[in-house]
């Protein structure tokens, strides 16, 4: 279709693409034409426009809002990906100019945020003060399709296998375990055998159900007899694990070194319980086909370097004493 080729090409504004970008978000034009500080009359001759380009709807309308339709869908795919090239370009640009670093946009997961992430983005702001860094924590789900778009830069977290595919590129950085964890004053903390009867009868804070986290979390519960906590609160997200933990005197699974690193500021206790649970190594996943602007590898750099550290420093969990042994008549 030469008429949809030339739209894309000659015709095709920044402004068409985030209307229809907002569209998408809002999916009601009021509330875009409010977002976007001009008239609903406005936002409706600007769709308008748009779709006489393409000769095409890229959008329903009802009393309800309005709904991309299967063309809309595909063309607000294309403007997300463009605006996001547009803010990547027009940062380097402003970056040469200014003498800044530069902005790197990182999705983080929960097992690397706190320690990792925060330990790279300070030797990163040691090197370059003026570099920004935007941070968006999320799971694997959330996390891929910004990666897709352009919207990230990189992605920091668990390299899960089931994720794979031919445009990504991978990178362990180091293999790390989990542990339990409690608020520093729960009776369990002060336990020298906590065992996972004690963590099936509490309140725990869980991976939602469709992570593989929470599938060999239940299954070690399994294996040691005991069925998964009945009173659970569902999250990925690293502030909903440390609050929950917190608040609601719970249980919550980390990261070695998260744990470590809390339990270090003296606010949660790492059990010592062995969290048998295999699982993938912590690492980073970017775009196959992606140039990287110099300040995403700059933030890179700072992460295998922290990563490294980080392997080197994982100390063995604590484990109890082993009980006096009795001695038989035999032995005597």
């Amino acid at each position: 279709m030469a008429h949809i080729d030339r739209a894309l090409r000659s015709n095709i504004k920044l402004r068409h693409l985030q209307l229809l970008v907002a569209l998408d978000e809002f999916r009601h034009l009021g509330r875009t034409a409010e977002f976007l500080a001009v008239s609903q009359p406005a936002v409706s001759k600007v769709l308008a426009e748009v779709e006489k380009m393409l000769g095409m709807t890229l959008f329903t309308r009802s009393t309800r809002g309005t709904e991309p339709t299967p063309a809309g869908e595909s063309l607000v795919r294309f403007a997300r990906s463009v605006l996001a090239q547009y803010e990547v370009t027009r940062d380097e640009i402003e970056s040469v100019a200014s003498g800044a670093a530069g902005r790197v946009r990182v999705g983080s997961m929960g097992a690397a945020l706190p320690v990792l992430l925060a330990r790279a983005v300070t030797r990163l702001k040691a090197q370059s003060p003026r570099a920004t860094v935007l941070v968006e924590e999320g799971d694997l789900t959330h996390l891929l399709p910004r990666l897709r778009l352009s919207e990230l830069d990189v992605i920091v977290g668990r390299l899960e296998p089931a994720y794979a595919a031919p445009d990504l590129v991978t990178e362990p950085l180091y293999d790390e375990p989990m542990v339990a964890i409690v608020g520093a004053g729960h009776p369990l903390a002060g336990k020298a055998r906590p065992d996972w009867a004690d963590l099936s009868a509490m309140p725990c804070v869980l991976p939602p159900p469709w992570a593989s986290l929470r599938v060999k979390i239940e299954q070690t519960f399994f294996r040691h007899g005991q069925q998964p906590p009945a009173d659970v609160m569902e999250s990925s997200s690293y502030l909903a694990v440390t609050t929950f933990v917190a608040q609601r005197g719970a249980a919550g699974f980390v990261a070695r070194s998260v744990g470590q690193q809390l339990e270090a500021e003296g606010r949660f206790h790492v059990l010592p319980l062995d969290v048998e649970v295999a699982l993938p190594p912590v690492g980073l996943i970017r775009l196959r086909e992606r140039r990287q602007a110099p300040s995403a590898e700059q933030l890179i750099d700072c992460l295998r370097a922290e990563a490294a550290s980080i392997q080197s420093a994982i100390k063995p969990q604590r484990r109890p004493a082993p009980a006096p042994s009795r001695r038989t008549t035999a032995d005597r």
